[in-house]
C-alpha cells in the first residue's frame, strides 16, 4: 500500500477513536482529571514499550539520542500533548463535551494561522474568509457562554502545535510516542505516589473494574496517538486538517445526543458559523488541490511530448 494511502487510513482510525473518547472518560469517575491524566501517561508508556518489545525494535534509541534537536522537539510535544489531554479530560467530565468539540472544529483554522505566523505562508482569499468566519464564531460563542470559550481555544492551539512539532521531529510513530511518554513518566509517577500517600488515590479503592479502566486509559491513549504519528509523517498537514473533522463530529454527537448538553439557539448560530468557515476552507483546499493536479498532469504530458 502506498505511504500516502496508509497515512490516510491511520489518520481516519486515529480521529474516529478520538471522536469516541467522550464515552470513556466519564466511566473513570470519581477519579479527578489530573489523576486520570497521570494514569494515561504511565500506562501509555507501558503500552508503547510492550509494542516495541513485540517488534524487538530498540536500535532506534541509540540513533535518536545522538540527535538532540529531535529529542527537544519530542519533549516539547510531550508537554503540549499533556496540556491537551488534561484539558480534554476536564472538559468531558465537567459537562463541556460540545465545547471540546468546538476546539477540534476550529483546529484546522488554527493550523492555517500557524502557517502564516510561523512558516510565513500567504493565505489565499478564501482562506482569509474562512479564518474571518472562524473569528466571528468565537465572538458569537463568547457572548453565548458569557466567557471566552477557553477550553475550545486551548484544545485547538495545543493540538495544532502538537501536529506541527510531530511533523518537524519526523520520528516514527511508536518510537516518538515512547520518548514523549518517557518524558512524562517521572512527573506522573510522582503525582500518583503523592495521591497514594495522602489517601486520595482512587486506584484500587473503587473495585477491580475501576482499576482496569484506569489502566485501559493508557492503551486507548497510545493506540490513536500511534496512528496519528504514523499519519503525520506520511500525509500533508492540509490532509490531516481535513481528516480531523471526523473527531469533532463524533464528539459533538456524543455531547448533544448522549450527554444531552444544552444547545440554545445562540450556540447553534455560533456552531453554524464554524461549519460555514470549515465548508469554505474545505472547498478552497479541494479546489487548490485539483488545480495543482491539473498543472502536474499538464507538465507530465508536455514532458512526454518533448521526449
Amino acid at each position: 500500500m502506498p505511504d500516502l494511502r496508509r497515512g490516510v487510513l491511520f489518520g481516519i482510525a486515529a480521529y474516529t477513536m478520538w471522536g469516541l473518547f467522550p464515552l470513556y472518560w466519564p466511566l473513570l469517575k470519581p477519579s479527578g482529571a489530573i489523576e486520570i491524566l497521570a494514569h494515561r501517561m504511565v500506562w501509555s508508556l507501558v503500552a508503547v514499550v510492550a509494542a516495541l518489545a513485540v517488534r524487538r525494535h530498540w536500535s532506534w534509541f541509540r540513533e535518536l539520542i545522538r540527535q538532540p534537536r529531535k529529542i527537544a522537539l519530542l519533549t516539547l510535544a510531550a508537554i503540549v500533548v499533556t496540556l491537551n489531554w488534561g484539558t480534554y479530560i476536564y472538559a468531558v467530565n465537567t459537562g463541556h463535551v460540545v465545547e471540546s468539540a468546538l476546539g477540534y472544529f476550529i483546529n484546522p483554522l488554527v493550523s492555517v494561522l500557524f502557517g502564516v505566523v510561523l512558516l510565513r505562508e500567504r493565505l489565499r482569499p478564501l482562506q482569509w474568509v474562512a479564518v474571518g468566519f472562524g473569528a466571528l464564531a468565537v465572538l458569537v460563542l463568547t457572548l453565548d457562554y458569557g466567557r471566552l470559550p477557553w477550553i475550545a481555544l486551548v484544545l485547538a492551539v495545543s493540538f495544532g502545535v502538537y501536529g506541527l512539532v510531530k511533523k518537524r521531529a519526523n520520528v516514527a510513530a511508536t518510537e516518538g510516542l515512547a520518548v514523549e511518554t518517557l518524558v512524562l513518566l517521572l512527573p506522573a509517577l510522582g503525582y500518583l505516589v503523592f495521591l497514594q500517600a495522602s489517601g486520595e488515590s482512587t486506584f484500587g479503592d473503587h473495585g477491580a473494574w475501576h482499576a482496569v479502566l484506569l489502566v485501559g486509559a493508557g492503551i486507548i491513549t497510545a493506540v490513536p496517538l500511534i496512528c496519528f504519528g504514523a499519519a503525520a509523517i506520511r500525509v500533508p498537514l492540509s490532509t490531516i486538517g481535513l481528516l480531523q473533522y471526523i473527531a469533532p463530529v463524533l464528539q459533538f454527537a456524543c455531547g448533544v445526543l448522549i450527554a444531552k448538553e444544552t444547545m440554545p439557539s445562540s450556540r447553534w448560530i455560533g456552531f453554524s458559523i464554524v461549519w460555514l468557515a470549515l465548508a469554505i476552507f474545505t472547498y478552497d483546499s479541494f479546489r487548490t488541490a485539483r488545480a495543482a493536479a491539473r498543472v502536474r498532469k499538464s507538465a507530465g504530458t508536455l514532458d512526454h511530448v518533448v521526449t
